[in-house]
């Protein structure tokens, strides 16, 4: 499959890998579990075994790669990680090999046994990735061992390229800057609300891309007067940096996005909208759990009420987290009862599955 450039900006190139538009549905009883309107958009349906947030990144990333002339594609993540499944089965479809760089507690120990061949390790392994292990120490200097990775296959001869944590830079970003170019025709056609504005778009955030793209192209296409960002892992802090710096890159692609403004949770400051100065974007890291990919026994048991309630599955890892989250900012005030909210499924099933024995408990 070769790039086409159908971009936000015409010079860039763009693979068009997406299923879409995904689709964006209402559930009375979801209103009643998180307390205001909600329409989700099914960012889960983005494709099969693929599907999730990140094929909207990798459309702008891997045509990068391909227009550089790169033959292999390496990344990182979690062992369980939804973007180093989305990365290894798009760069099979496009024909360019994977390299993926998966965190365990104990690499050796991992290298020695044999491969729990479950959720996404089965598709990573189906799709042909090589995969490594790395211990958390060396996760957390994660760029520089992946710029090692890059210059170690360039010595061989084979020229590669990087897709960040997640995918997410500003170039990855801009895939969510697309989706709310798609969600504000959806608007357009009655297929979302009423057509008016939502008041908060929320989302699981675990990297920063999606927040990024999410909160400039909302604000861009007139999609919401403000987005959350539901943190799963570290705290606002380090996701407004991170957040800020991707913004800027991705500004840098797209001049004509508004620049970034964080808000605090409840507070509601007046201000412009619709390609506007700037847009709202509101971190909460209330939601994260114990950990990364843990959920409380609270979280556990919301998250089969949905389920049982819904027919909806969301997984421990982030929609999970986030759906919590925004059900608990609207007990507490800060999202209004009377709000019309998009929540975005950004996917997660391949990685649920392999966690079943998490939820036994809370499955009654």
């Amino acid at each position: 499959m070769s790039a086409r450039s159908a971009a936000p900006e015409a010079s860039l190139p763009r693979l068009f890998l997406v299923h879409g538009p995904t689709p964006i549905l209402r559930l009375s009883a979801l209103d009643e579990i998180i307390g205001t309107s909600v329409w989700v958009k099914r960012d889960d349906a983005t494709s099969g075994a693929e599907s999730g947030n990140k094929i909207r990144k990798l459309e702008f990333l891997l045509a990068d790669a391909q227009a550089r002339g790169a033959r292999v594609v390496i990344t990182c993540g979690g062992l369980q990680s939804n973007h180093a499944r989305a990365t290894a089965l798009m760069c099979a479809r496009v024909g360019l090999r994977s390299i993926l760089l998966l965190r365990v507690p104990d690499p050796e120990r991992a290298r020695a046994a044999p491969l729990e061949l479950g959720g996404n390790v089965l598709l990573d392994r189906l799709a042909g990735a090589e995969i490594r292990f790395v211990s958390p120490a060396e996760y957390r200097e994660r760029g520089a061992m992946l710029e090692q990775a890059r210059a170690d296959s360039e010595h061989r001869g084979v020229r590669a390229y990087i897709v960040p944590e997640g995918g997410s830079n500003g170039l990855g970003s801009l895939g969510y800057v697309e989706a709310m170019r798609e969600v504000a025709e959806q608007m357009r056609l009655g297929l979302a609300g009423d057509g008016r504005p939502f008041d908060v778009v929320a989302h699981a955030c675990g990297s920063g891309g999606t927040a990024a793209g999410v909160a400039l192209g909302a604000a861009h296409f007139g999609v919401a007067h403000e987005t959350w960002a539901f943190a799963v892992c570290d705290d606002s802090a380090y996701f407004t940096r991170t957040i800020g710096r991707i913004a800027v890159e991705a500004r840098g692609f797209m001049p004509s996005l508004p620049e970034l403004a964080f808000a605090e949770p409840g507070r509601r400051e007046a201000g412009a909208f619709g390609n506007a100065a700037a847009a709202r974007l509101v971190v909460d890291d209330r939601a994260k759990g114990p950990a990364y990919g843990t959920m409380s026994d609270e979280q556990k048991r919301f998250l089969v009420r949905v389920s049982r309630a819904t027919g909806l599955v969301v997984d421990p890892v982030y929609t999970g987290k986030a759906l919590f989250g925004l059900a608990k900012a609207v007990e507490r005030g800060e999202i209004a009862r009377d709000a019309q909210v998009l929540f975005l499924h950004t996917g997660g099933l391949p990685g649920l599955l392999a966690q079943g024995e998490e939820l036994r408990e809370a499955l009654g």
